[in-house]
């Protein structure tokens, strides 16, 4: 069954409220502007929703605010001097006039040097810079597969990248396949990590209950320190663009 959606406003919050064929209520905020989604149960009546959210308004506000304390990237132009993150670390953007095929290389020193035609536009190089990101991610995911898929005891048919607004990464149980945000490429290596054994435990348990959080401790017991460290590092720029 498709899942239905609607919104609903509670103590001034925008709720997103999503009915589907599950057994309990899932309440999360989302980066980068904290946006509330509740998943609820196909029966559950607005007035329970909104007795469910109330309950948890405080917590709601606070991740909310950590969400506008936390520090943001200036939107990228895309000149040479500029910074970009690559798994944590912070590279120094160096643009070099080529007119033949672009190319991104980085070099021991912590350089980017991104080799492009004069005059391309922002919106080619971001192109550019996102296709270095997503091949250099898919090296990473793949060691991450061989050493967790056997700790783990749970293999993934597929393991994509995605452009994602709201989500770290996600998984589809049935068809054993993961999806990871591309913006894991700027985190600390620690981060993407995480989120591969994240959507890996899924596999074992689809909800965010006891067991799950029972099996991330015995596979990945630091998993909470990861959680804040990738919480805390930068958020791209306010639209999440590239």
């Amino acid at each position: 069954m498709v899942p239905q959606k609607s919104n609903m406003t509670v103590n001034g919050i925008n709720v997103q409220v999503v009915r589907k064929d599950i057994k309990n209520l899932h309440l999360a905020v989302y980066p980068p502007d904290g946006h509330v989604r509740v998943a609820v149960p196909k029966i559950t009546t607005d007035d329970n929703v909104r007795l469910a959210i109330v309950s948890k308004l405080s917590w709601i506000k606070k991740q909310q605010q950590d969400f506008e304390d936390q520090p943001r990237q200036s939107k990228r132009e895309f000149i040479s001097g500029e910074c970009h993150y690559f798994f944590g670390r912070k590279l120094r953007l160096e643009l070099i006039d080529r007119a033949g095929k672009p190319e991104i290389k980085l070099l021991k020193s912590g350089k980017l040097k991104m080799f492009i035609k004069s005059g391309a536009s922002i919106k080619n190089k971001e192109k550019l810079l996102s296709a270095w990101y997503r091949e250099e991610l898919k090296i990473r995911i793949g060691e991450l597969l061989e050493k967790w898929q056997p700790i783990v005891n749970r293999t993934a048919e597929e393991c994509g990248i995605r452009k994602m607004k709201t989500k770290w990464g996600s998984c589809n149980i049935e068809q054993r396949r993961i999806w990871l945000n591309l913006e894991l490429a700027k985190k600390p290596p620690q981060c993407l990590e995480y989120i591969l054994v994240h959507e890996l435990v899924h596999f074992h348990e689809r909800n965010h209950n006891e067991r799950f959080k029972a099996l991330l401790f015995q596979f990945m017991p630091d998993w909470q320190a990861r959680r804040k460290l990738l919480n805390r590092s930068p958020l791209a720029h306010e639209d999440w663009d590239y």
